[in-house]
């Protein structure tokens, strides 16, 4: 890629929350954005932020369980933009239900967005991607991809999928020595705006199990992802202690999680059976809902866990001078 182009870009879900906040981290670098969702409000108002912050926009109102539309929607950024050099996968939908209460058809649903939209966008990059031997796909994971919750049966199988999905795909690549490259960002409770339109049988209104964290946190693990070659990265220290404790002791999670499970994931204030919801169709096809969620007060602003992440190679090289430095020091004292 010459130095002087802009980038292309394309993200799923990109009218609110993390899709949202990664559409505004990428135009501060000047990106052209390709932004897919359902709702038109949301992503005009994408495109705007996206203008607003140096970027270029292309809007394009579809529904990601549509591969058709999906392949067309590739024709036309590429006609529009130019080589697409990073495809973000992040649109999802969910429903908060016991699995007793639960139809098939919400099933499907679920899965169709949240697992086979993310198979067609990827199949979708990989037909450009791979005869010109370079590109980036990031799948939007989560700390549910290896922990399945209580009340979100659907929306963890999904996430699951897409993480034995990436393990398959990742290997093919590798075996035909492709430079096409796949990265998983998983992510933990975030501040968004699905818990406001999200389908739910909850008495009490859904929330992310804290602690929550704001997008924009994970706006930078993707950005710093489209740059730098990581297989996984893992946001936030909820993300990295639910993978570590389920892979040591996961009866001991099927039990706190059943006792605690429920509870955690909701809040204050009877939940309305009858508000709209955005299974079958979007709800700010009118209204603009933004990045953040209705959790501003309560979410984290920084993730020390990830800063860490993202910097281990200095932190790797400074201990290793530090380290250096007492051991010089130990044996100059040894000899005098």
């Amino acid at each position: 890629m010459k130095r002087n182009r802009r980038r292309v870009i394309v993200i799923t879900g990109a009218s609110a929350g993390v899709g949202r906040a990664t559409a505004q981290a990428f135009a501060r670098e000047g990106a052209r954005i390709a932004l897919i969702a359902r709702g038109r409000a949301g992503l005009n108002g994408a495109r705007r932020d996206v203008e607003q912050l140096g970027g270029e926009a292309l809007v394009l109102p579809l529904d990601v369980a549509d591969a058709a539309a999906i392949e067309k929607a590739a024709q036309k950024i590429e006609k529009e933009f130019g080589p697409i050099d990073v495809w973000i996968n992040n649109a999802m939908a969910s429903v908060f239900s016991p699995i007793k209460e639960m139809t098939a058809e919400e099933f499907q649903r679920v899965t169709e967005v949240t697992y086979l939209g993310y198979v067609y966008g990827t199949l979708a990059a990989l037909k450009r991607m791979l005869p010109r031997n370079r590109g980036l796909i990031i799948q939007v994971g989560s700390a549910l991809a290896y922990r399945g919750i209580p009340l979100q049966s659907a929306y963890c199988a999904a996430k699951h999928a897409i993480h034995g999905f990436v393990d398959s795909l990742r290997c093919e690549l590798l075996h035909d020595r492709s430079r096409v490259r796949v990265t998983l960002v998983d992510l933990p409770a975030m501040n968004t705006p699905q818990f406001a339109w999200v389908k739910s049988r909850l008495p009490r209104k859904a929330q992310p199990v804290p602690p929550i964290y704001q997008p924009d946190i994970a706006a930078e693990a993707i950005v710093y992802a489209s740059h730098h070659s990581r297989r996984e990265i893992y946001v936030g220290m909820p993300t990295v202690g639910a993978i570590t404790v389920n892979k040591v002791v996961p009866g001991f999670l099927d039990h706190y999680l059943a006792r605690f499970g429920y509870e955690s994931q909701q809040y204050d204030g009877r939940e309305d059976r009858h508000r709209p919801d955005n299974l079958w169709e979007p709800v700010d096809a009118e209204k603009d809902f933004g990045a953040h969620g209705n959790f501003d007060s309560r979410a984290v602003r920084q993730s020390p866990q990830l800063w860490t992440s993202l910097h281990r190679g200095w932190i790797a090289a400074a201990a290793l001078v530090l380290g250096s430095a007492l051991l010089v020091s130990f044996f100059a004292r040894e000899r005098d």
